[in-house]
């Protein structure tokens, strides 16, 4: 695969891959999310692992994903998405790294600082008087998953949870994608981290797949998002 790579995406096949993979969820999301393409990995043979997030430090997140990929049988493919990109960069004992429209973040960076203060997301973002965030309802649609169906949405929607602030402030302590191979998946049409700063940190990656979707393929595109995953 060149270091670029676009191309349509795959169809799924009968080809069945054995693999364990681990998905980590970003920011306002939960394990539940993930169902399509659990349900898609699964079918293809794969054992999936979702942990849940929301521990209160990217420290603690990144903690409790490690003690999911320590635990399983083989050294596992891991896919974050979002926030779950910088989860995902302070692993150790990983076969491969995927970033999903994801931040990819080096030594002293953090989510916050590679999306910037202009970042697409924000404006969808309320902040609520205990000192949590939370999407806006009126705007997830638009901004987080804009090549869902309308009932795939709504059901997205209806799982987002408050985020309790410092998550996306956090700095990985091991960066993992300087040892260990890495795959970009670029979402070309995302409206909630802007493709050119997705392109940026995709340099830093072994290879990149451009593919034309929104910011949520785990649900618009599941079966492709699936093959890719164990393609790689």
């Amino acid at each position: 695969m060149s270091p670029d790579t676009k191309r349509k995406p795959p169809q799924i096949s009968k080809v069945r891959r054995r693999a364990e993979v681990v998905l980590v969820h970003g920011l306002w999301h939960q394990p539940e999310h993930f169902g399509l393409l659990a349900a898609a990995l699964r079918r293809l043979g794969a054992t999936v692992h979702i942990p849940r997030l929301h521990r209160g430090s990217l420290a603690a997140d990144t903690a409790v994903v490690q003690e999911e990929v320590d635990a399983c049988a083989e050294m596992p493919i891991v896919m974050g998405h979002s926030y779950g990109g910088s989860v995902i960069t302070g692993l150790e004992r990983v076969r491969h790294l995927i970033y999903v429209a994801a931040f990819v973040p080096a030594a002293g960076e953090s989510g916050a600082l590679l999306g910037g203060a202009g970042a697409l997301v924000n404006d969808a973002v309320c902040q609520n008087d205990d000192g949590t965030t939370s999407i806006k309802p009126e705007r997830a649609a638009g901004v987080l998953y804009g090549d869902c169906t309308e009932a795939e949405s709504i059901w997205a929607t209806d799982l987002l949870v408050p985020q309790r602030a410092g998550h996306g402030r956090g700095m990985p302590s091991r960066i993992g994608w300087e040892s260990i191979e890495s795959t970009y998946i670029l979402c070309e049409e995302d409206k909630a981290l802007d493709p050119r700063v997705q392109a940026r940190m995709a340099l830093r990656c072994t290879s990149t797949i451009r593919v034309p979707y929104s910011h949520s393929p785990f649900i618009s595109h599941a079966a492709q998002l699936a093959m890719m995953v164990l393609e790689i």
